[in-house]
């Protein structure tokens, strides 16, 4: 059963139904390779001041229209904190973009300065950590994620905030298709991702809301049309529902750069299994930023445009499909009398 300050939290995140309509701008890779792809510049020419223009953006045309947004502290606080709305939730992330990358696989950290504590002090509504995991990766390197994930999950316990966990499988070092952002594998295993749900569902680490990528490469999703392809790609979809229903963990998507209409399929693929919505960024942002920067008015037009257009067809199918959420909050049987409450809590 979560407690009183956890299942709070989760409602911030979610609209008046219990669905999870969620827009994330803590990227920053990301971010900084289209600033710099729209300018012509190397992603080390980006100033500070453009990704925080950017993030500006993106807040004062998205968050009307979400039920919670992902800030990272270092670019999206500084830059439009004062525009999130009363109403929509505030998810703060905590993971340095910046990982160690090793032959065994890959290692992950905290922002420098950052805390579950200084987030719950903020008024965050949540904490957010990305996890690089591959149950196939080195022993060592596994031990460290574990127990990166795990004790993060200890602060969130004692400051009694909801803990979202995003799993994200990664390419090993050396191999073809490495990259250090995430950049979906069209060959990536099922069970790899299966198995890292799996694993980090588990009561010790103390997730509250798992983020989640497709157990299937979005680009080779069928159409969930009952064919023996889309029942097959539906079984690895169940799968993860299982797990979470299992431990009584909602669970969102995340969008991983695809096209709209791919991440749409993913969603109803989903929303089948047992999902609650959606965390996502950039389906929904990236086309207004890589065409129209710096043209800061065109990018805005393009958001209002292009982009609450792919934000509403994902609230209206989420809304359609997806699997509300309904906080079960505590039942204070031995609340007997004055001050019993205060003191046990």
């Amino acid at each position: 059963m979560r407690t009183i300050g956890k299942n709070r939290g989760l409602g911030r995140l979610a609209d008046a139904e219990g669905h999870f309509r969620m827009v994330a701008l803590d990227q920053r890779p990301p971010l900084f390779d289209a600033i710099a792809k729209a300018k012509g510049i190397t992603r080390d020419q980006v100033e500070y001041s453009d990704v925080t223009a950017a993030k500006r953006l993106l807040v004062e045309n998205l968050a009307p229209h979400c039920s919670s947004m992902l800030f990272d502290p270092n670019f999206a606080v500084p830059a439009a904190i004062d525009l999130l709305p009363p109403r929509c939730g505030l998810i703060m992330t905590l993971e340095e973009h910046r990982v160690e990358e090793t032959a065994g696989g890959r290692k992950s950290r905290a922002i420098a300065n950052w805390s579950v504590e200084k987030i719950r002090a903020m008024g965050g509504d949540a904490v957010k950590v990305l996890a690089w995991y591959r149950p196939d990766a080195d022993a060592a390197v596994n031990q460290h994620q574990k127990r990166f994930v795990r004790e993060i999950g200890e602060e969130c316990a004692r400051h009694d905030v909801p803990y979202v966990l995003e799993l994200l499988v990664y390419p090993f070092l050396g191999s073809a298709n490495h990259t250090a952002d995430y950049v979906e594998s069209p060959g990536k295993l099922p069970g790899l991702v299966i198995d890292s749900v799996r694993e980090f569902a588990k009561p010790e680490y103390g997730v509250d809301l798992l983020k989640l990528e497709s157990p299937l490469a979005a680009n080779s999703l069928p159409a969930r049309d009952g064919s023996t392809e889309a029942r097959a790609a539906q079984k690895e979809f169940d799968a993860i529902g299982d797990i979470c229903r299992e431990r009584s963990i909602p669970w969102v998507l995340l969008s991983g750069g695809a096209a709209p209409e791919k991440f749409e399929r993913v969603l109803d693929f989903a929303y089948a299994a047992g999902a609650g919505g959606f965390l996502a960024g950039r389906t929904i942002w990236l086309d207004a930023v890589l065409k129209n920067f710096p043209d800061l008015t065109a990018v805005s037009a393009s958001l209002r445009k292009d982009g609450l257009g792919v934000l509403e067809r994902l609230n209206k199918l989420t809304t359609a499909k997806g699997t509300p959420w309904k906080a079960r909050f505590p039942v204070f049987t031995d609340i007997k009398q004055e001050g019993d409450f205060a003191r046990a809590y």
